[in-house]
């Protein structure tokens, strides 16, 4: 029996009739078997949505170039942004952080556990502190210390190691600092990052101790793609955990901080596998 490779396919284009049959039929010419399939057509924007995942065997005509020729055709009738990728591919990310290390912790161990589909080629932070988790896992740590007067310094740091490493993905995972729109714009739709609470929430310092002040009920977290406009960017995943008066800040934060990792993490694994379709401000997300 030969050897077979899966594929990630991706479409966003104007809606239309007979699009599904166009894309299916040019897979089908070159002998792919569908394994999984997603679509969306989206009243407000008129735009259309499919990401299929399929298998082809390893040989002449299945390689990557070959089947974006392939595919050629129909995406200049339908007017296609057409994004293909092997499924074993793994995203090149670089996580950024400050001194909380629950976020970091989780995409540390799930990464090594196989269940998150990124290539973690450093991590970088602002302090010092969690140089030493990176490195028991066995990922270079990046001090890139930044203050009011060297924060153009550190930046320009910060962007000549996200092009030295070949970085895909970038991951604020906890990362208490604001990038500058210059950056955020570079790097759009490749920089996620957890917000501390349900957005938009408690602003500012110490949202947990706000919540409680405040007797709420449920608290959560927002994964969302970094845009110039501070927390404003299109929302990925968010969750919550239900409090109530018996528990106590220690409590409060606790909760959240494993609210904020797991969300983190799915944000990032269905970035990786291709699940994230952006709809203007809003995503598609197909997981």
């Amino acid at each position: 029996m030969g050897m077979n490779r899966e594929w990630i396919l991706r479409v966003t284009c104007p809606d239309a009739t007979g699009i599904v049959h166009a894309v299916t039929g040019a897979l089908a010419s070159l002998g792919a078997n569908i394994t999984e399939s997603q679509q969306f057509s989206s009243p407000d924007s008129q735009q259309f949505f499919l990401r299929l995942q399929f298998v082809t065997a390893v040989g002449p005509g299945t390689d990557a170039q070959s089947l974006e020729a392939s595919l050629a055709e129909v995406a200049r009738r339908f007017d296609m942004t057409v994004s293909l990728q092997p499924a074993e591919k793994k995203t090149k990310t670089l996580v950024l952080v400050s001194k909380a290390a629950h976020c970091l912790n989780t995409l540390l161990f799930q990464q090594s556990s196989g269940q998150l589909p990124i290539d973690i080629v450093g991590v970088a932070g602002n302090h010092d502190s969690l140089r030493s988790l990176a490195e028991f896992h066995g990922h270079d740590f990046h001090h890139i210390p930044i203050t009011k007067e060297t924060k153009d310094r550190a930046e320009a740091e910060l962007s000549r190691l996200v092009d030295d490493l070949d970085v895909e993905l970038i991951v604020l995972a906890r990362y208490m600092q604001i990038l500058s729109p210059d950056l955020c714009a570079r790097l759009e739709g490749r920089v996620i990052n957890i917000h501390h609470s349900f957005l938009p929430s408690f602003k500012g310092a110490k949202p947990y101790h706000q919540a409680h002040a405040r007797g709420v009920k449920i608290i959560g977290a927002t994964a969302h793609y970094v845009t110039p406009d501070l927390d404003e960017g299109p929302i990925i995943e968010q969750d919550v955990a239900r409090v109530d008066h018996n528990r106590n800040i220690a409590d409060f934060v606790q909760r959240g901080q494993d609210v904020e990792a797991a969300v983190l993490a799915r944000a990032v694994r269905w970035h990786a596998e291709g699940r994230v379709l952006m709809d203007g401000h809003r995503t598609v997300v197909f997981n």
